[in-house]
């Protein structure tokens, strides 16, 4: 046995090995020994020998007939038959192996169309002078005739089953009528060939192109519904991401919003988390619980606090009083590099408490102002018999002057309430309230900086002028009439209380500020003032950088006609604006 060292095929012997290489092996070309056909292997090409040129292939089979019934007997004769049907076979085997691939530009597709290149007549003229000269041979051309007579039946088409009388008139009719399917069409006719615009694939007929690139239309048709159908998902999907984002996106501003308004509510006292009394008892109990207060001390002040309260005036805990005086001695007696100075009339200074720490510097430097308008007699008209307030009355008092109908749309953004809060107050506010007092007031508002580096020298010009009327051969230290005037900027509020002119000509404010505690304050009161403890009061030019400063200075006392006049007027509050 042997067996084949490519496909692993056993044969019996050695010649039917060659055999087998020579048919399976050989680059698979077979070639049909009548028309030359190609491109199929052994079991296509044996039927399409029985098919298409079954004539020729029935006079091989009949011949052997022949032999075999008139030889029969012999043994001899039997080997000669045998001999020649095989030299026949072999013929045959040969002939079908022995073309060259270039001689044959025929292929046959894998879906098993027969596509023919040529009809060739040499090789079926060979095979015929094969018959004849075995026909000669034998001399049984009688004999095969009646045998082909009786064994022969009509040749089919392949194509479409029609029936002829010879093969002749089957290969005229192939010729004529599947044209189209051959690979070659015939000499007569100049068929053009056609090449698919997708694919590439060279089609014979327009038709059966038109129908290949149909089938490409549909497919690419049926691939393009399949994205638009995943398209239209991922559409779907992103619009579904999207919608998620935007709602946790607005979800986080939101969240981030109420943090921010909660904030500033913290901030400016509007959280509901109580007003001066609660904050004061709040931090008196932590300072017990620290063991810097004893609770007998404790409960003094909770009974002080809820007196000052009962009666609406300042107990003066927080109270400094003569730190004008001390000023005038000190700049009299030293200070050489100051020029001139002007000096405030007298005013009292108030530092914040446990009660209104990081929130009560509007009430307290309104406090400063109002402290100085009682000791001035050109005031009493409008003050008469008034005693600096404590914080909850100076909040109910501008409660009253809101219901007046003083600064509604201030009133509105606080929400028409300040008592039993921690909310802040500024320049407006306290307009409000000393106009309802019928003190002659008005606001300045420095909204932008005037000089470099974000200074406003425009605001410590002003200051001089309002203090001074005519600086020159005026004495060194002046102590004016004129009251303190209320400071204002983003976050915290200030008193001026006076004025420097330097010997350089540069200017320097004189300022009493809330945050400053009474044992600092108090150093003020020494005989022998230090310079250093002036720090804490004198501002220049480069100490005052804030974007907007607003200031409310007291000019004087209303008349009720003037108070009715302003009250109309702070309907839309208007401010003089410099520059």
């Amino acid at each position: 046995m042997f067996s084949c060292d490519i496909c692993g095929e056993t044969v019996a012997s050695e010649p039917d090995m060659k055999t087998h290489l020579l048919i399976v092996h050989m680059e698979n070309e077979v070639i049909c020994p009548f028309c030359k056909l190609s491109g199929v292997n052994y079991d296509e090409m044996c039927f399409h020998i029985e098919t298409a040129h079954f004539e020729q292939n029935e006079l091989e089979r009949n011949f052997e007939r022949i032999n075999t019934m008139q030889y029969g007997t012999s043994d001899s004769k039997k080997d000669n038959t045998l001999q020649n049907r095989t030299e026949v076979n072999s013929n045959l085997q040969s002939a079908c192996a022995s073309n060259h691939p270039k001689s044959s530009a025929q292929s046959l597709p894998k879906d098993g169309t027969l596509k023919h290149k040529a009809f060739c007549s040499e090789n079926l003229t060979e095979s015929r002078k094969l018959l004849k000269s075995r026909e000669k041979q034998f001399d049984l051309t009688k004999i095969k005739g009646s045998i082909y007579e009786t064994t022969y039946s009509p040749p089919e088409c392949p194509f479409c089953g029609k029936i002829e009388v010879c093969s002749q008139d089957m290969e005229t009719h192939v010729k004529t009528k599947h044209a189209n399917l051959l690979d070659t069409p015939l000499e007569d006719h100049d068929q053009p060939l056609y090449d698919c615009p997708m694919c590439g694939l060279i089609c014979s007929n327009y038709h059966i192109l038109q129908e290949h690139v149909d089938l490409h239309l549909e497919e690419s048709s049926f691939r393009q519904g399949v994205d638009r159908v995943q398209c239209s998902r991922d559409l779907e999907l992103a619009h579904q991401l999207q919608q998620e984002e935007d709602r946790k996106r607005r979800s986080e501003e939101s969240r981030q919003e109420l943090e921010e308004f909660q904030k500033l509510q913290r901030q400016y006292g509007l959280d509901n988390s109580g007003g001066y009394k609660q904050q004061q008892l709040r931090n008196m109990e932590i300072e017990v619980n620290r063991g810097r207060m004893h609770p007998s001390e404790f409960h003094r002040r909770k009974a002080d606090m809820m007196e000052s309260l009962a009666i609406g005036i300042d107990d003066g805990k927080t109270k400094s009083s003569g730190i004008i005086e001390a000023l005038h001695r000190y700049y009299q007696n030293a200070a050489t590099d100051v020029r001139h100075v002007w000096l405030s009339a007298g005013v009292d200074h108030f530092h914040s408490s446990l009660g209104d720490k990081g929130w009560g510097c509007g009430y307290r430097n309104f406090q400063m102002l109002l402290s100085s308008l009682l000791q001035n007699d050109a005031y009493d008209d409008c003050l008469k018999g008034m005693s600096v307030p404590c914080i909850p009355k100076i909040q109910s008092m501008i409660e009253d002057a809101w219901k007046e109908g003083f600064d509604p749309q201030g009133a509105s953004q606080l929400n028409n309430r300040l008592q039993g809060t921690k909310a802040w107050i500024g320049a407006c506010e306290v307009y409000t309230l000393l106009t309802s007092l019928r003190v002659k007031c008005h606001i300045v508002d420095f909204h932008k900086s005037t000089g470099p580096l974000g200074t406003h020298p425009r605001l410590f010009e002003w200051i001089l002028n309002y203090y001074s009327s005519e600086r020159e051969g005026s004495p060194k230290v002046v102590c004016t009439s004129k009251p303190p005037v209320y400071l204002q900027h983003q976050g915290h509020s200030r008193t001026i209380v006076g004025i420097e002119e330097r010997k350089n000509r540069t200017l320097c404010l004189l300022i009493f500020d809330p945050g400053c505690p009474s044992r600092e304050m108090q150093k003020l009161l020494k005989q022998d003032i230090e310079a250093n403890s002036l720090k804490q009061l004198r501002k220049f030019v480069g100490n005052l950088k804030h974007k907007q400063y607003q200031i409310v200075a007291v000019k004087g006392v209303l008349s009720q006609e003037e108070k009715v006049a302003r009250r109309q007027a702070s309907q839309v509050f208007t401010a003089e604006k410099i520059p």
